[in-house]
């Protein structure tokens, strides 16, 4: 991974600083709303903001354990067995022990837990594409660039501040 170069820009001062100018304001301004408006697109299926995301990693393999799960939603054990037990009792998910090793508890979405994050990529779709009304694809290319370059930016800064923890790479 690319380090970050020492900026050549001071974009904020101290003395004039304004949080809605702010780049971090306005990307959780703008995430607040992409969730609010995924939450709502996806009401019918009856899966919260907090839900769909672990969800979509199960239904997508990216997790099939509940450590695997928390690491790759940034959560603690704890809510992420909260999180997991909400969804069990909503008929989405279940926990089954490993046959090779009975410590291990696999995850598994049931047949109505697939039918519902089924329907996640469509509302993932449908929600970005009108948050990007007007956009020309240079500007959508762009902007992915730049917001890639913040998101390595930030990965490398969290890896030298933590640098013998490796769970905070790139889920």
């Amino acid at each position: 991974m690319k380090k970050p170069t020492k900026p050549n820009h001071q974009f904020y001062r101290a003395e004039n600083y304004r949080p809605e100018e702010s780049v971090g304001y306005m990307m959780r301004v703008i995430l607040n709303h992409v969730s609010q408006a995924i939450e709502a697109q996806l009401a019918p299926t009856g899966l919260t903001n907090a839900q769909w995301i672990p969800m979509f990693k199960l239904y997508r393999g990216s997790a099939n354990t509940a450590a695997e799960l928390a690491r790759s939603c940034n959560l603690d054990a704890g809510a992420t067995t909260r999180m997991l037990d909400r969804m069990e009792a909503k008929g989405l998910c279940e926990r089954k022990r490993s046959e090779e090793d009975r410590r291990v508890v696999q995850l598994a979405l049931t047949e109505a837990g697939t039918a519902a994050a089924a329907g996640i990529p469509a509302a993932l779709s449908s929600v970005q594409n009108a948050y990007l009304a007007g956009f020309s694809q240079e500007e959508f290319d762009t902007l992915k660039s730049m917001l890639r370059r913040i998101v390595d930016n930030a990965q490398t800064l969290n890896n030298e501040a933590s640098p013998t923890d490796s769970s905070k790479t790139t889920p």
